[in-house]
């Protein structure tokens, strides 16, 4: 499949939290996303309780289908908590596979993602129900999402070995101030041809203000949480401030920077972007035509320090 430069992240559509955007306002941004040429859309059962599923499959049934490249996940319960309805277990994958069909009102979906790695499922059992999805036509692709490298080439290896659907996309944590996947797990999905769709690209809004002013963000408590992540100090802080010095020195925002870094990274296909805002989706698109030359890169990049691995969980 071929898809958009950016990926639109549905996890802010619904009512989950006070700073999730209605149906009526949702629909705002998903249908000036495909104004601007963004076909590709992430989701997930667990996003209000499946809500964001609904609210995107009525948008995209006014409009053709064949166009869209939609994205939805399992691992985590749906509209309803109980023992199997999270996990990777065979049950789980058939059943929430089902409900987030029902959702978006498709027969099919064009990504299936694990979201996350199960540790009380063998993972051929979780490889084998998702063949099932592919081969039973539910399911076009499947791929996997944030787990240590070592989990990844399991999975990989397991498929080679059973014959079975393989993951063909990785959703991880990578963005300026947190690059530990460019260890092991980036240069495993170059060699295996692998599509890369980074979440969170701007680091829950890190990135988008100067370090000083993260706290101070009217969004709500979702970023006010990320506060105590391994990236907000020490190098972090540097790369932050040379992010508003270039961005200043370009005329652009914060975080048409950090998104054009994205897009000059060659194993980046889709940064996912969660946005609450037309304004600041039209910004993400423009910042496609942001040209980094290599001194910019090794000037934003040079001050990268390791930090504790996150995000696995």
């Amino acid at each position: 499949m071929e898809v958009s430069r950016i990926a639109l992240g549905c996890m802010s559509f619904g009512s989950g939290d006070e700073w999730m955007l209605d149906e009526e306002e949702s629909r705002e941004i998903i249908e000036r996303a495909i104004d601007l040429g963004i076909n590709f859309f992430d989701t997930a059962n667990v996003y209000s309780s499946g809500e964001s599923e609904e609210i995107l499959g009525d948008v995209l049934a006014e409009y053709d289908r064949d166009k869209q490249v939609v994205a939805t996940k399992v691992r985590w319960p749906g509209a309803t908590d109980h023992r199997n309805a999270e996990g990777l277990s065979r049950k789980t994958i058939q059943q929430e596979l089902e409900h987030s069909l029902d959702r978006l009102g498709m027969d099919t979906v064009d990504l299936y993602q694990i979201h996350r790695w199960d540790y009380d499922t063998p993972i051929e059992t979780t490889l084998r129900a998702l063949d099932d999805a592919v081969r039973s036509g539910q399911v076009r692709h499947i791929g996997a999402s944030s787990m240590w490298a070592h989990q990844f080439q399991q999975a990989l290896h397991t498929s080679d070995r059973l014959g079975l659907a393989r993951f063909e996309t990785m959703q991880n944590l990578y963005h300026l101030t947190y690059r530990e996947e460019e260890r092991e797990m980036l240069p495993i999905c170059a060699k295996e041809d692998v599509g890369v769709m980074p979440w969170s690209p701007l680091g829950g809004g890190y990135l988008t203000r100067p370090h000083e002013e993260f706290d101070e963000t009217t969004r709500g408590e979702h970023e006010k949480e990320n506060v105590g992540l391994p990236y907000h100090e020490g190098a972090g802080r540097e790369i932050n401030a040379r992010v508003e010095e270039l961005a200043e020195e370009k005329g652009v925002t914060m975080a048409q920077l950090a998104l054009a870094w994205h897009f000059h990274k060659d194993w980046v296909t889709a940064p996912i972007l969660g946005t609450t805002s037309v304004e600041h989706l039209e910004q993400a698109v423009e910042a496609l035509e942001i040209d980094l030359s290599a001194s910019d890169l090794e000037y934003l990049e040079e001050p990268y320090e390791p930090v504790e691995v996150y995000g696995f969980e």
